[in-house]
């Protein structure tokens, strides 16, 4: 199933041309051909670290809870105050030094362990300072795509970039299991650290140079976050978008933090089994980035999301009910979340990226980012108290529970009835 070049779910503006095809669009291939390689590379360190801790230092569920927060906590920290330096800077920049940053940290995670020093300790400060580059290039990352490409591409830009994202998730944690099983999950992660020196190289060879409209004049800090919550706050659909998104976040955070633990020690699945249940997933990941578009076309943008948001609560659910003999269920949970993402996340970014003028991308998304990952620390630490409390497959039913209200948010506000974008307004 192909994308066309120019889906209708977003159309461009009366006069406007969408341009070329993206698959002639030199600077575009350069940035999707970047974010694949980082993705399948992040498919190596998303199963490790979590194994490292779980297998190589014994953590708790305390500890477990502890890890998935730091990872998020700089979204909550600084999200608002990097949006406003996104705005301020070159965006490209901003990309290179994410990726650079991020391989020099993880690559402490093998040193340490071959030292013999590694510890949760030296875990939770790659998390925190993996998660502060994170921050700078996911903000830069969505506030660049809409400079780089026509406005009526975006749904397609989205969703080539989320089939790779897909597709990784396809080979990369069947592969990654496979490896962290026979090399160790230290030494695998150094895989991911070369992925971001590629993902950054690739990234500095782009030959387009931000317009000079996109540098507005300097304002206090807090007065510019401060602009950048109202843009999303003052906005019904973004702010459901972004209640819909946290909620979900906070939840799904709160199994995360259980999941390795409750799959190795009461289903007793070892690594590379845990990459193939992954890997499974990966499978309709990608048919839900082809069918984004398509469905949005077929059922309007805002039933999509609402329907998206909802099969993706209720794919939380399977995990609780799974036991060793019915490990499937995990693999029909993966399924269906792969599903569901991806066709949720391709039509709200569209829509966020589509409705938001351009010199205040960088603070909606920074602002979004803040909101809906923000959530992900607090729902981490919770998945651990609650395992600690409650024991984990308790504690995974409860959080899976709390999941299935977040589509509450979008299926109650004006999204819900929009059959294509609108058009941005100041």
């Amino acid at each position: 199933m192909g994308l066309e070049a120019r889906p209708s779910a977003i159309p461009p503006s009366a006069g406007e041309s969408t341009g070329r095809p993206l698959w002639e669009h030199g600077d575009f291939l350069k940035l999707w051909t970047a974010q694949t390689i980082s993705v399948f590379g992040d498919r190596f360190s998303e199963l490790a670290i979590p194994l490292i801790a779980v297998l190589t230092l014994g953590a708790t569920p305390g500890q477990m809870g502890i890890l998935t927060a730091v990872t998020r906590a700089p979204f909550l920290l600084i999200g608002l105050f990097a949006g406003v330096w996104v705005d301020r800077l070159p965006r490209r920049p901003v990309l290179i030094t994410g990726d650079l940053g991020r391989a020099i940290v993880l690559l402490s995670i093998p040193l340490a362990a071959v030292l013999g020093s590694l510890s949760m300790l030296h875990l939770y400060a790659v998390g925190v300072l993996v998660g502060i580059f994170t921050v700078f290039f996911d903000v830069a990352y969505q506030a660049y795509l809409p400079d780089l490409v026509h406005r009526g591409q975006l749904v397609e830009g989205n969703s080539k970039l989320e089939a790779t994202r897909s597709l990784a998730g396809l080979a990369g944690p069947s592969v990654a299991g496979i490896v962290i099983q026979l090399v160790s999950a230290p030494l695998a992660i150094v895989l991911d650290a070369i992925s971001f020196v590629a993902s950054g190289g690739l990234i500095s060879l782009i030959r387009r140079r931000e317009g000079s409209t996109q540098r507005p004049i300097r304002g206090p800090v807090l007065l510019e976050v401060r602009e950048g919550l109202s843009v999303v706050l003052g906005n019904p659909l973004l702010r459901s978008i972004a209640g819909c998104t946290g909620t979900s976040n906070f939840f799904s955070s709160a199994v995360f933090a259980l999941y390795i633990l409750f799959a190795t020690r009461d289903l007793k699945l070892g690594p590379a089994q845990i990459g193939v249940i992954f890997s499974i997933g990966g499978v309709t990941g990608l048919i839900g980035s082809l069918m984004a578009w398509r469905v949005a076309n077929r059922l309007g943008v805002g039933r999509t999301i609402v329907g998206a948001s909802l099969l993706f609560g209720l794919a939380q659910v399977p995990v609780a009910a799974a036991s060793a003999g019915t490990a499937w269920l995990l693999i029909l949970s993966t399924m269906l979340v792969s599903f569901a993402n991806p066709i949720y996340n391709i039509n709200q970014v569209s829509l966020r990226q589509a409705i938001t003028p351009h010199r205040l991308q960088g603070r909606m998304n920074a602002t979004m980012r803040f909101l809906v990952w923000g959530t992900m620390p607090l729902g981490g630490i919770l998945g651990g108290v609650l395992g600690a409390s409650l024991g984990l497959r308790a504690a995974i039913a409860v959080a899976a529970a709390g999941g299935l209200l977040a589509f509450l948010w979008v299926a109650l506000s004006p999204v819900r009835a929009l059959r294509v974008i609108p058009d941005p307004t100041e």
